[in-house]
C-alpha cells in the first residue's frame, strides 16, 4: 500500500504574482490541495527563501546570486510566504529550500521518512524548475511519483508540454487532477 503526500511547491506570493492575470491557472492546484485534505493525504508546502545576508547563496550560482545582489526573497519577506489561495492548515509543514529542488538544503526528506511517505504527488510553479528538479531527485531517492499536469504551471507552455509528454513519463505517472481524483475514488470503492 502506497503512502502518498501532496507537495505544493513554490506557490508563494512572489511566484504566484506572475500569473495573477489568469487566476484560473491556480484552480487545479487549489483543487489538488482540497482533494488531498478530503482523502487525508498529507500536504507539504515547499518554498524557496534565504536567510538575511544570503549565506546560502554562492556567487557562482547563476540564478540565486542575482537575488543576493538585488535583495528580497528572505524567509520573512511577503514574497516567500505561501499564497492565500492554498494556505497551510492544521499543522501542515512549510519546508524552506535553498535551491531549485524541494530537497536541496531542506528538511523535506526527513519529514517524508518520518511519516513513512513513499509516493510523492507533485504540483507547483514552475514545471521546468522546481517540478523537474524535485522529480529527478525524488526518482533517484526511489520515491514513486505522480505529477498533476494541470496543477503545474510554467511561463513557457512548450517547456511544460515537452516535460509532461516526453520527459516526466519516464520516471512518473503524469495525470490531471481530475484523473487523480478518479483514481482515489475508485480505490475507496474497492
Amino acid at each position: 500500500m502506497n503512502k502518498p503526500s501532496l507537495l505544493v511547491m513554490d506557490m508563494q506570493n512572489g511566484t504566484v504574482s506572475r500569473f495573477q492575470a489568469n487566476p484560473e491557472l491556480l484552480r487545479p492546484v487549489q483543487k489538488s490541495v482540497e482533494t488531498a485534505r478530503r482523502y487525508n493525504i498529507p500536504v507539504i508546502f515547499v518554498r524557496v527563501a534565504f536567510s538575511e545576508g544570503y549565506p546560502e547563496v554562492s556567487p557562482r550560482n547563476k540564478i540565486f546570486s542575482q537575488i543576493a545582489q538585488f535583495g528580497g526573497i528572505t524567509v520573512s519577506d511577503h514574497a516567500t510566504q505561501i499564497h492565500e489561495s492554498v494556505q497551510p492548515v492544521n499543522g501542515e509543514p512549510v519546508v524552506t529550500k535553498y535551491r531549485v529542488s524541494a530537497f536541496a538544503g531542506s528538511n523535506l526528506e526527513v519529514i517524508l521518512r518520518a511519516r513513512q511517505i513513499d509516493t510523492l504527488i507533485l504540483t507547483g510553479i514552475a514545471t521546468g524548475g522546481v517540478v523537474l528538479s524535485t522529480l529527478r531527485e525524488a526518482a533517484d531517492k526511489d520515491f514513486a511519483i505522480k505529477v498533476l499536469s494541470d496543477a503545474c504551471i510554467d511561463p513557457d507552455p512548450e517547456v511544460h508540454r515537452v516535460l509532461m509528454e516526453k520527459v516526466f513519463p519516464r520516471q512518473a505517472d503524469v495525470l490531471t487532477v481530475d484523473n487523480w481524483i478518479g483514481e482515489l475514488d475508485s480505490m475507496t470503492k474497492e
